[in-house]
């Protein structure tokens, strides 16, 4: 699967996303990302121990982040195959099973259509 569209990348991540990657990584060294099918987190993208994830057979790897790989379920990324992840950054608690949780900041996905110009605003927050 290619990982970019007319050399846009299918995930991208905003300067507050990749800081808390570093912070995470500080701890766990090797993580990994999966956007939620919208179960129990509802939709967020699920940062996680890379040796305790088990992907997916029909996972989609999407590319990746601050050197982090980001893989979506290959149903969602049907429904999502013409729009670029943004992962970001809001205050809040994380998802129970994410290690953003008890940060008080949490991953947020933003979405933009490709050549459809941004499909919402990026606030940098920090």
């Amino acid at each position: 699967m290619n990982t970019h569209v007319n050399g846009e990348p299918r995930v991208t991540a905003t300067d507050a996303a990749l800081d808390l990657i570093a912070e995470i990584r500080q701890d766990y060294p090797e993580i990994l990302f999966h956007q939620s099918g919208g179960c129990c987190d509802g939709s967020s993208p699920m940062c996680y121990p890379a040796d305790d994830f088990i992907i997916g057979d029909h996972d989609v790897k999407l590319g990746e982040i601050g050197g982090v790989p980001v893989y979506i379920s290959g149903s969602q990324f049907e429904a999502w195959k013409h729009t670029q992840l943004i992962i970001d950054v809001v205050l809040g608690r994380g998802g129970m099973f994410s290690l953003d949780n008890g940060r008080e900041k949490r991953f947020l996905s933003r979405s933009r259509i490709f050549g459809g110009g941004e499909a919402c605003t990026i606030p940098r927050v920090r």
